[in-house]
């Protein structure tokens, strides 16, 4: 009878400690997404390049949002597509520090490292190299600027908590446009959107939010907006191109706190974001977009779901994040370099070699 209860008590503890189900319907479907693209022959150079991450974004994010749109996405478009492993260099599953200065600045480094090496050195970006190049730069996120993405294209710190460093190092980067929320961490009041939106020159540094921005529904197209005013601004303002990096930083928030709903309203936006940029750059031509993960965030896992009513129902293995390989979805010239299995490194990599062999 002991060992019966024994057991019986293990198994209550394991039930009641497995994650709900969550189920979510999507209510406002967008349509149309970008259907087809313009093909561009193999060996192009990009005079401009975007890259898009969509912090915390798995697999999985992508297969409901998918689900959620009625079997339909922006990212569907692009034609060339590849997997990233994200682990960092001291640690397997990486943090956004360290995933995102992989991405920023070709190297792998130690977990909650910003812009900086294994030896906690500073490593030029893709915004400092863009630059070196004559090239304008940009940021455009929906999370407080000190957070670890931003700051790891315009700031360098091995610490990704150490917000007055990098704070302080925003000063200092030479990147043209730059907007997030953060307001109350660089003390400063919020920009008004009329503000930010009326500026015809650069540099713009805009806070749009105390913190982070107000959840995707709340906040209406103000991140598809300040995207494409930056890449309009950018565009204009040289002949030597531009380098621009756009993040979807709340998936992975929301995904820490288990909320499908706001997860996958995220995500939604996100892709959005991701239809505004790429029919741009098919009308410029000239324009590599590359759109990918930092890491996955959650263990998300899709487990029912029905195209024609738009819902899914989800379960999160837990608050953290994962070493699930993230997709790559590339467009323009030189996308082709971006299929297969690829270290995140090797995605900044690629890009700076087109850069360079650009001008």
């Amino acid at each position: 009878m002991k060992h019966f209860s024994l057991i019986f008590l293990s198994v209550l503890l394991v039930a009641c400690s497995s994650p709900k189900v969550q189920y979510y319907c999507n209510p406002d479907p967008y349509c149309p997404v970008v259907d087809t693209l313009p093909a561009i022959a193999a060996g192009q150079q990009p005079r401009n390049v975007i890259l898009m991450i969509g912090d915390g974004m798995g697999l999985t994010h992508v297969a409901a949002a998918w689900t959620l749109n009625g079997g339909h996405l922006n990212l569907d478009a692009c034609p060339y597509v590849g997997l990233s492993r994200t682990y960092c260099a001291d640690t397997l599953i990486t943090d956004s520090g360290a995933g995102g200065t992989a991405l920023a600045c070709g190297q792998k480094t130690t977990y909650r490292s910003v812009g900086t090496d294994v030896n906690g050195q500073s490593i030029p970006s893709l915004i400092d190299f863009a630059h070196a190049l004559g090239m304008t730069t940009g940021v455009s996120v929906v999370c407080r600027l000190c957070d670890a993405t931003p700051s790891d294209f315009c700031c360098h710190t091995p610490n990704r908590k150490d917000y007055a460093d990098i704070i302080e190092d925003y000063q200092h980067t030479p990147a043209d446009y730059i907007v997030g929320g953060g307001a109350a961490f660089f003390q400063q009041p919020v920009t008004d959107t009329a503000t930010l939106f009326s500026a015809t020159q650069l540099p713009v540094f805009a806070l749009l939010a105390d913190s982070e921005y107000v959840p995707a529904p709340m906040r209406g197209d103000v991140f598809q907006r300040q995207t494409m005013h930056g890449i309009s601004l950018l565009h204009n303002a040289t002949e030597q191109g531009f380098f621009m990096m756009v993040e979807g930083s709340c998936i992975d928030d929301w995904s820490h706190d288990n909320n499908l709903e706001r997860t996958m309203q995220e995500t939604l936006d996100f892709d959005r974001t991701v239809g505004e940029v790429l029919r741009w750059a098919a009308q410029d031509g000239q324009t590599l977009v590359v759109i990918t993960a930092d890491h996955e965030t959650g263990g998300l896992a899709l487990l029912s779901g029905n195209l024609e009513r738009r819902e899914v129902g989800c379960k999160f293995a837990h608050h953290s994040h994962t070493n699930i390989l993230v997709p790559v979805y590339a467009f323009g010239p030189g996308a082709e370099r971006f299929t297969g299995i690829q270290e995140n490194a090797e995605i900044a990599q690629k890009m700076m070699s087109l850069l360079t062999q650009n001008n």
